[in-house]
């Protein structure tokens, strides 16, 4: 067995759900790279998000080679943006990498994100110029959402900007004290601000199967996202009020019109019709504006109840503090 690296320069955390089929192709691709690219001095932490399949067994097979992978198993599936977070938490390395099961990311560009590290940069980000296999929903979904993402957070995304990026050990060492549960990995980091650099790359095509990401889940990412960072949409029934006052105002001035010169306009609506539509306009309003209220109060609720972040099987993760 190789000897366990206290202090390695590179810790690669790589988040796991069911990804027993084409881990290995990963795995091997990465022990390529990363032996040339750190001399041998590097750890992947690979965190297993409940997986139901192999999954384990495979990272298990290699700590027994080779200690320098590392196996955080989940007592549960938290989902991703929880399981990234543990393996951050559970890495040692100067640098810490995050990387894709999936093989969308390619590895050969990990040379590029620490000589950039190397020169300075604090935070290293990985920018997907283009998808091989990315639908058009998607797509366009993407760039809306980076678009209303820095309209109300007022932060800077980067649209195409990725989980694949590179964070130095003080940036994780602030970043270990954010307890959001609903969280976006990527926009945490953002937040935290330091020296940033980009890398731009085009996504690999998938090893296998498709990804675990419907659009509903997508969906609700982007929403806690932009709740968890951003308290701008509290002011949206404001800005609706806003509309709202003088548009009530021109209904009322069109009833007057109606009753004193005898449909001038001749919209042949009665007062009923309008006192309707207002009612039902501002029916409509409420409702939204309840919405939004109820999406922070159930963040609220979410934070306030402090639970562990993530819950970790001790007895089935290798190559933690204190473990072989």
């Amino acid at each position: 067995m190789t000897t366990k690296l206290t202090n390695p320069l590179l810790s690669v955390v790589v988040p796991l759900y069911n990804e027993s089929a084409g881990l290995a192709v990963l795995h091997d691709a990465l022990e390529k790279v990363l032996q040339h690219a750190t001399h041998g001095e590097y750890e992947i932490v690979y965190c297993d998000d409940g997986s139901t399949d192999n999954t384990s067994a495979l990272v298990r097979a290699w700590h027994t080679a080779d200690s320098r992978a590392k196996l955080v198993v989940l007592s549960r599936n938290f989902g991703k943006e929880i399981a990234t977070s543990a393996g951050i938490h559970a890495a040692h390395g100067a640098a810490i990498l995050m990387i894709d099961a999936d093989g969308q990311h390619p590895v050969e560009l990990i040379p590029e994100f620490l000589a950039k590290w190397q020169a300075g940069s604090k935070v290293v980000v990985g920018v997907r110029t283009n998808n091989q296999k990315e639908g058009l929903v998607k797509r366009y979904g993407s760039k809306w959402f980076y678009r209303l993402f820095n309209r109300f957070t007022g932060m800077k995304l980067i649209p195409g900007s990725s989980d694949f990026r590179l964070i130095d050990r003080s940036v994780q060492q602030e970043f270990v004290r954010l307890t959001e549960r609903n969280r976006i990995t990527r926009g945490l980091i953002d937040w935290l601000g330091y020296q940033r650099d980009y890398i731009e790359f085009t996504a690999n095509p998938r090893l296998i199967g498709e990804s675990g990401y419907s659009f509903r889940k997508l969906f609700k990412l982007a929403v806690d996202s932009v709740i968890s960072l951003s308290i701008s949409p509290l002011y949206i029934t404001a800005y609706i009020g806003a509309f709202v006052l003088p548009l009530s105002v021109l209904l009322g001035l069109g009833m007057v019109i109606n009753l004193l010169f005898g449909d001038p306009l001749h919209l042949h609506a009665t007062g009923g019709a309008y006192v309707m539509i207002l009612v039902l306009f501002l029916v409509g309003v409420l409702l939204v504006s309840q919405g939004i209220i109820g999406l922070y109060l159930s963040h609220i609720h979410t934070e306030t109840q402090n639970r562990p972040l993530y819950v970790i099987d001790k007895a089935k993760s290798l190559g933690l503090d204190g473990e072989v």
